[in-house]
């Protein structure tokens, strides 16, 4: 008898901060042994929960959720996500130009199914958030990375990109602030990405789900203003990271740009929005207050997102302490809940990024994901996440910095 398999659609899909080192650490707990899990960017299970208003207006929602919303989601909820952009400089947003979801990542994927024909091309940075490159092979298209620049802060290679465009370009991905490196880009950048979208009558896929969680000097550029009306740009967001509600599944896309000639992609996202009826009801009762909508003031405080500056001080200190490792460096982190340090992959004997967090895993029960896992070229970095405590992340970070002696000596 033939086995059942997956599709061959499949064959290039990966998603490894979910993957199988995950699935050996739940091994190691059923075991019983505790294992530090810092892959996830999950707010809630290290402490840092939601603003009450949040939590109680999608309580309040609770009784109108039992029913199915507009495809698109709730008209307050999209209004409230059109007036945070026109707050933000970007004129002439309506709710109409708003897609609610089940988070980032069905939008991204529902997006390009969309967008993307079978060959198309799709620039993707590396390294990337995988839902990106996952979902553009999975479509059928092929995801053609262009390098951050890890000399320049983490910023795209304008360089890179440009010399990466060909007749099948699609669409330009940028992923600010990013995942997994933490880079805030600078206006310079954001604007060199916009340029070659225009110069090459590209569509801007601007993945800007961290947009909050910038620290210190560093400043958050929206890819829809730089682009203007001249750039067909579909910006992503939501509520996961900043307002700490991941589990709400609280995310939008919103296209700006010249839309008349955008007319029948946007009738192919809509008509898959139709299908698969609407997204998560409840969790959409939290946009309208997170981002202000109607309250005096429009906003939330702005100590919502980082009330005592817990997070900006975590971030430093975890990439001070892994500079602090011989063999080991990290560009600091201006903004997301990330480190993406490098390790010298002579000093330590690394010649498998994947096989060296799980050897870290079984021998520290620290599970980390590989840097090959978001896309990156080389395996010679992996991401940590900061979202514990600082006493935890300093002993995690002294954990690794042993394991890395022991495997020198």
């Amino acid at each position: 008898m033939t086995s059942f398999r997956q599709s061959d659609r499949l064959r290039n899909v990966r998603y490894d901060v979910r993957g199988p080192i995950l699935t050996e650490a739940m091994r190691l707990e059923a075991e019983g042994h505790d294992v530090l899990r810092l892959n996830l960017g999950n707010m809630h299970p290290f402490g840092l929960e939601a603003r009450p208003e949040i939590v109680d207006a999608v309580a309040a929602g609770l009784a109108p959720a039992q029913a199915y919303s507009d495809s698109r989601g709730i008209p307050e909820a999209r209004e409230a996500v059109a007036e945070h952009y026109r707050r933000c400089g970007i004129d002439d947003v309506s709710a109409d130009d708003v897609f609610l979801g089940n988070g980032v990542s069905e939008l991204i994927t529902l997006t390009l199914q969309a967008l993307v024909n079978p060959g198309d091309e799709i620039l993707v940075p590396a390294p990337d958030y995988p839902t990106w490159t996952g979902a553009v092979n999975l479509t059928g298209g092929v995801p053609v990375h262009y390098l951050a620049d890890e000399a320049n802060g983490w910023n795209p290679s304008i360089e890179d990109i440009e010399s990466k465009v060909t007749p099948r370009t699609r669409a330009l991905v940028m992923i600010n602030p990013n995942n997994p490196t933490g880079a805030v880009y600078s206006e310079e950048t954001v604007r060199g990405i916009a340029d070659i979208a225009r110069r090459h009558d590209l569509i801007l896929l601007s993945d800007e789900i961290y947009e909050e969680l910038v620290f210190g000097d560093a400043r958050h550029h929206h890819a829809a203003r730089t682009a203007g009306d001249d750039v067909l740009c579909l910006t992503f967001g939501g509520l996961s990271k900043a307002y700490r509600v991941c589990g709400y599944r609280a995310g939008w896309v919103v296209a700006t740009g010249p839309l008349h000639r955008a007319a029948d992609l946007l009738e192919g996202v809509t008509l898959l929005s139709n299908m698969r009826v609407c997204p998560n009801v409840s969790g959409q009762y939290a946009i309208p207050v997170a981002l202000g909508a109607g309250a005096p003031g429009s906003p939330l405080p702005a100590d919502i997102v980082d009330p005592d500056g817990s997070l900006e001080r975590r971030l430093a200190l975890t990439a001070d302490a892994l500079n602090a490792i011989p063999g080991v460096t990290c560009v600091p982190p201006r903004g997301a809940l990330y480190c993406f340090p490098r390790i010298d992959r002579e000093m330590f004997g690394v010649a498998d990024d994947e096989a060296f967090v799980l050897d870290l895993l079984h021998t520290e029960h620290i599970l980390v994901t590989h840097g090959t896992g978001f896309n990156w070229p080389e395996p010679d970095h992996f991401r940590i996440v900061c979202l514990p405590d600082e006493h935890v992340l300093t002993r995690a970070v002294a954990s690794i910095g042993d394991y890395l002696a022991r495997r020198r000596r």
